[in-house]
């Protein structure tokens, strides 16, 4: 499976973006695909995931402000963000995890930058 993520941009504090990651088979057998972050200097560091279920988690950073969520007839996983910050500037990458689907390997998008100025 191959990752796209889109979506990314300049928004102002206090505005909202809505990333997207389209995958290029299905995911309705794909668990636990994430959304990570990588700000310049920082590790990348994990953002939100979803299960094969519809189950969510979340960075306590981020919880009640993003919305991670999928859609398996479209083969996407969105992520909306709403009252964004500058600190949530970073490069956003979707992430699905190795198993038995991706030939165990780790598969990743190529990222899409999202800038947020106070």
């Amino acid at each position: 499976v191959q990752l796209q993520a889109s979506g990314g941009g300049l928004v102002q504090a206090g505005g909202s973006l809505r990333l997207s990651c389209a995958a290029s088979k299905s995911i309705s057998i794909l668990d636990n695909i994430r959304w990570y972050r990588q700000a310049p200097g920082n590790q990348r560091e994990l953002v939100a995931a979803i299960t094969i279920g519809g189950s969510t988690n979340y960075a306590d950073s981020v919880k009640g402000r993003f919305t991670i969520s999928r859609d398996n007839a479209k083969n996407t996983v969105d992520l909306q963000m709403n009252s964004l910050k500058p600190e949530d500037t970073a490069v956003y990458y979707c992430n699905v995890p190795k198993s038995l689907f991706t030939r165990w390997s780790d598969v990743w998008g190529q990222g899409t930058l999202v800038t947020v100025s106070s």
